[in-house]
């Protein structure tokens, strides 16, 4: 759904408004993702946090924040692995994660995205409402925005979660996140492309 890569793009965003970022790998299950996760933090020159494959993600976030205080980082940027709203112990590991955050910072966490994949159609509705259970979601980012998708079904998302959109995914670059404007994606959306 390009979770991970949304955050490496939050975090490239904010270092550009020069923000010290530390970007944690909470998604222990998925081969693969802290590796993409750590490769993004190089590349972004951003600092780190992961934990061993299969470890407990709350365990990262914890150990995440502790770092980012150390370090002087103004933001945690967790990755998790909530993409799949049909398995309960995932969903659980989020509420799990998010109770940890909260005993360590005060407010925390602040923001609580949902990154849909734009091409997902009605599962987005499905989706939100499921997360929506677990977490107080904040709002959404569309990911794969960049595509023929037109990604309509989020109307419904925002109208009955009352969730607004806040990033749109444009591209794979680190510079493809732009902040939602409704005018854009009315035009996607209304438009037919040329």
């Amino acid at each position: 759904m390009g979770k991970t890569t949304t955050v490496a793009k939050l975090a490239a965003r904010l270092r550009g408004e020069g923000q010290r970022v530390l970007l944690a790998a909470a998604d222990t299950f998925r081969a693969g993702a802290q590796a993409q996760l750590r490769t993004w933090a190089e590349r972004l020159e951003v600092d780190f946090v992961g934990g061993p494959p299969g470890a407990d993600p709350a365990s990262v976030a914890f150990d995440a924040v502790r770092a980012a205080r150390a370090r002087g980082a103004a933001w945690v940027l967790v990755d998790t692995a909530g993409r799949l709203h049909t398995q309960d112990d995932l969903m659980r590991e989020l509420g799990k994660i998010d109770r940890v955050l909260g005993r360590q910072v005060e407010g925390a966490p602040h923001e609580r995205l949902l990154v849909v994949d734009a091409t997902s159609g009605q599962n987005v509705v499905q989706q939100a409402r499921r997360f929506g259970e677990f977490l107080d979601l904040t709002g959404l980012v569309l990911a794969k925005f960049d595509s023929t998708a037109r990604a309509g079904t989020v109307v419904s998302v925002v109208r009955d979660l009352s969730v607004p959109v806040r990033f749109l995914g444009v591209g794979e670059s680190p510079e493809d996140l732009e902040a939602f404007s409704p005018g854009r994606y009315l035009d996607k959306i209304l438009v037919a492309d040329p």
